[in-house]
């Protein structure tokens, strides 16, 4: 069980800070600064509001950001202990996790928040995607691998 602890940690810490940074630096090459995307986040839960509480809103989508990182880590985690393969086969099922949590994320949980709707050109969404991807599932996939089912 402390290695099942270890995956999750390990890897909803890569998870945060990898896709944090990816999402940062795509939104900032638009002009768009990190404290908007925390913002944005947070927006899930306050709305609209979000965007005119400065760093107290910023922060708190940061939080959150991590929280949703480490609840990834620990589904993909919980499924690898009934499942071995999935941590074996890291180099397949974490990018198919990026692909299902990017999906959920955008088709289940988006849509249900407080977040104002706004629209998303086919280049960001594409751009997401391949975050979800690399640096979603596959460092959480990795992680569970590495400290869940050492070789």
């Amino acid at each position: 069980m402390a290695e099942a602890l270890r995956a999750i940690v390990w890897g909803g810490v890569a998870c945060a800070v990898l896709d944090g940074i990816a999402a940062s630096v795509q939104f900032g090459l638009k002009g768009i600064r990190p404290l908007r995307v925390w913002q944005g986040v947070a927006s899930g839960f306050l709305g609209e509001r979000a965007f005119r509480e400065g760093w107290v809103s910023g922060g708190f989508g940061l939080l959150l950001h991590f929280v949703i990182a480490f609840s990834v880590a620990t589904v993909f985690v919980e499924a690898c202990l009934p499942f071995p393969f999935l941590a074996r086969a890291y180099w397949a099922s974490g990018p198919l996790y990026g692909v299902i949590v990017f999906l959920v994320m955008n088709l289940v949980v988006a849509p249900l928040s407080a977040r104002p709707e706004r629209p998303a050109s086919s280049q960001i969404i594409f751009v997401q995607l391949i975050i979800h991807v690399l640096f979603v599932g596959l460092p959480i996939a990795m992680a569970a691998n590495r400290f869940s089912f050492p070789g």
